[in-house]
């Protein structure tokens, strides 16, 4: 009788358990994206992606035994409106961490608010002044624009191209870029024989292109986000530029080459290396990750996961090791992320730091070109 009386409190203390495990409230992320606006080739793959890998965890049980509940808001690639939708997800839906938002101004603009409301943000944006001085609260998962610009300045100086033209544009990322570029062309011994800018808005570079010609470069860089490279390549098409054309790794998917056309031909920039996964050897740590990443937004939205589709599957996951192995508190996921190493992601292999919250070193960054109209990689 004993035994039996035992069995059934045991029983009852197991279904108790898993009752209170089903009944948990769920871990709410707060998410910003870009999803509509000119930035949206960014912020549509990021909602998409982060949607399809909180379904994935949820489906798989969660989080140790609690489901996330993802609350996305689109910013329309506005900071005003970012930084509205950010002081939501704190004070009115009380999420424990936010990933986003999809551009640099964005996120410039709203880390205010999340280090006051000591609540973790992952962003997916480029810019080095994200994380450089080191936020408490603040992590990213885009590459810097500092290892971009190394992995050209490498690329020309093996070539022995030492004569470049840069043609950026005016907005946070675009600046920041244009910073990295003056910054370390003593280093790579890159003299810069032209210097110009465009406008976001801008639809055509001609006038800068044709300053730029009579700059006689070896080389030309432009640094900015779709679509205004697109332009910039048409353009030099047209004009007959027959100099060889770099762009940022703010164009890197299949977005550019459709807007740029026969225009993109030759084009090369750094990427991150989910553009030429099946194009790297197998010995390569982050080729697993990126295969089922591929693979997975394929079945979900029959479109080719991205660079930047990446940038949100690293925050989600990141975010999950976070929560398994400090807690689903905002400080308890900040410490854990700070102490989160060898994490081979979509967009590196990330180890953070006390000194370092972009966790990634240039190995992450692969340079590719185009052609036929598809990525492969350079030699």
């Amino acid at each position: 009788m004993k035994k039996l009386v035992s069995t059934a409190f045991a029983s009852l203390a197991l279904f108790c358990m898993s009752t209170a495990a089903l009944a948990a409230p769920p871990i709410k992320i707060g998410a910003l994206f870009a999803v509509t606006g000119p930035a949206s080739f960014l912020g549509e793959p990021e909602r998409n992606t982060a949607q399809m890998v909180v379904d994935e965890i949820n489906k798989a049980g969660g989080v140790k035994g609690r489901k996330l509940e993802l609350i996305t808001y689109d910013t329309g690639g506005d900071a005003t409106k970012a930084v509205q939708l950010a002081n939501k997800l704190v004070k009115n839906d009380q999420v424990v961490a936010i990933i986003g938002p999809s551009t640099t101004g964005d996120t410039m603009a709203v880390i205010p608010v999340v280090e006051k409301a000591q609540v973790p943000l992952i962003s997916c944006s480029a810019g080095i002044k994200i994380t450089e001085p080191v936020k408490k609260w603040v992590f990213k998962t885009a590459q810097n624009d500092t290892l971009a610009v190394a992995r050209i300045y490498e690329q020309l100086k093996k070539e022995r191209k030492s004569k470049v033209a840069i043609l950026t544009v005016s907005d946070s990322f675009g600046s920041s870029g244009r910073e990295q570029l003056k910054a370390q062309a003593k280093h790579f011994g890159i003299q810069i024989v032209s210097d110009d800018t465009y406008g976001p808005k801008d639809t055509d570079m001609t006038p800068q292109l044709t300053k730029i010609k009579s700059a006689k470069p070896d080389a030309i860089i432009c640094w900015g986000t779709n679509p205004g490279p697109a332009v910039i390549a048409r353009n030099a098409k047209q004009l007959g530029l027959a100099i060889p054309l770099y762009m940022s790794h703010g164009v890197s998917s299949k977005k550019f080459i459709e807007l740029a056309g026969d225009a993109a031909e030759g084009i090369r920039l750094p990427s991150g290396k989910v553009l030429v996964a099946d194009l790297l050897p197998k010995s390569d740590r982050q080729k697993g990750s990126l295969l089922a990443f591929i693979k997975d937004y394929q079945n979900h939205y029959r479109a080719e996961g991205d660079h930047f589709g990446g940038h949100a599957w690293d925050a989600m996951m990141l975010l999950k090791g976070a929560i398994e192995r400090g807690g689903d508190t905002p400080a308890g996921i900040r410490n854990a992320l700070e102490a989160t190493r060898n994490f081979a992601g979509i967009g590196g292999v990330f180890s953070y730091s006390a000194k370092d919250h972009a966790g990634l070193t240039k190995d992450a960054f692969t340079l590719v070109e185009v052609r036929k109209k598809d990525w492969v990689l350079v030699k």
